[in-house]
């Protein structure tokens, strides 16, 4: 999501709130059109038509997962969306599990289907490149987002600056901890790359509050029953934790419900990254002061876009160079093949209610 104020506050998306039953490894938008055309700048400013007709795979850690709904679905306004604004076509595959075994077989099979683009959001930084390395030797573009595996990628969409994640959702704890007491983290998969990115620079900013105390951190994998298993587990081996960090949607969801008790709810505060719907009972009540994030379905739609970029030659990743992303704007394309949606967004019951994904 383009998290400049402006983009953020006036979309105007319907966002699918309710988990999508994981039952099949796919699901497809409808193909546009592959006479028609579009235009966009190159990094010298001049315009040429984008290709159409692409097969264009989105494939996100995993399917069931209501975060990844929001990004790729063409009702949310997420990549698939942005697709078939561009006149390609476009399908949302993957596993059911947010592991490299569960998505690695929907990237292969995607290659094997034609595919000219995959979007995909890494399990693992380093499982899925033999495929993806293979893919792109096929001349089949890849685009990253909202996880990346650096070594087998033309462009990473990085959901917002990862050293703000994870530094400003340290700073949303202690601010509500007054800067003392056990916290612990409850993360996704252990391997998930942007999940073990922010903790890194969590622990980095915990140095400033040295009344703060790390404790554990464990790992839900994603999934809403491991996650609520591990935080009870928390709770039971750690009776005066204070607070609790969970950078995943699923995650916090899951933590919270465990929280919305008379014995928890205030007394262990939480915060991380959330979906405002997901969330509003648990703000409403107090078990949640503040969260954070920004607009996934924005985020999709933003991959979408430079995707379809990088596969008509328009860009090739250098630093400096910019595209128009439609809707969102203008985007420039920073060092290392990364484009960056923007800063992320905290939710509070003063807000709260303007929102609805």
């Amino acid at each position: 999501m383009k998290l400049r104020q402006t983009a953020w506050l006036t979309s105007s998306l319907v966002i699918v709130s309710v988990l999508l039953a994981a039952c099949s490894s796919s699901s497809s938008s409808s193909t546009s059109s592959s006479t028609s055309t579009s235009s966009a700048p190159t990094a010298s400013g001049s315009t040429g038509a984008l290709k159409t007709g692409l097969k264009v795979y989105v494939i996100p850690k995993n399917l069931g997962n209501n975060y990844f709904t929001t990004a790729d679905s063409a009702n949310t306004g997420g990549a698939i969306a942005a697709l078939q604004t561009l006149g390609e076509s476009g399908t949302e595959t993957s596993g059911t599990a947010a592991t490299p075994a569960s998505q690695i077989p929907a990237i292969q099979a995607a290659v094997s289907k034609g595919a000219n683009v995959l979007i995909v959001s890494a399990t693992d930084p380093t499982a899925l490149c033999p495929t993806l390395n293979s893919a792109m030797q096929r001349g089949i573009t890849v685009i990253t987002y909202d996880s990346v595996a650096p070594a087998c990628r033309d462009m990473f969409i990085n959901q917002a600056s990862t050293a703000a994640i994870g530094t400003s959702e340290v700073d949303l704890l202690a601010s509500e901890l007054h800067d003392t007491g056990q916290i612990a983290i409850v993360s996704a998969a252990a391997s998930a790359t942007n999940q073990n990115a922010w903790i890194g620079y969590m622990k980095q900013q915990l140095a400033k509050y040295p009344n703060m105390k790390l404790v554990a951190t464990v790992y839900g994998n994603d999934d809403p029953t491991t996650s609520t298993q591990v935080t009870q587990g928390l709770l039971q081996q750690y009776p005066n934790l204070k607070g609790i960090i969970s950078p995943t949607t699923v995650g916090i969801a899951a933590a919270a419900a465990v929280l919305d008790t008379d014995k928890y709810r205030g007394k262990v505060l939480l915060t991380g990254l959330g979906t405002p719907d997901s969330l509003k009972k648990y703000v409403s009540d107090g078990t949640i002061k503040a969260f954070e994030l920004w607009n996934p379905a924005n985020l999709g739609y933003l991959a979408g876009y430079a995707a379809v970029e990088f596969a008509s030659e328009k860009v090739n990743g250098s630093q400096g160079q910019t595209f128009s992303a439609g809707k969102l704007g203008s985007y420039t394309i920073g060092a290392d093949k990364t484009v960056l949606l923007g800063p992320p967004f905290v939710f509070n019951s003063s807000n709260i209610n303007n929102f609805n994904f």
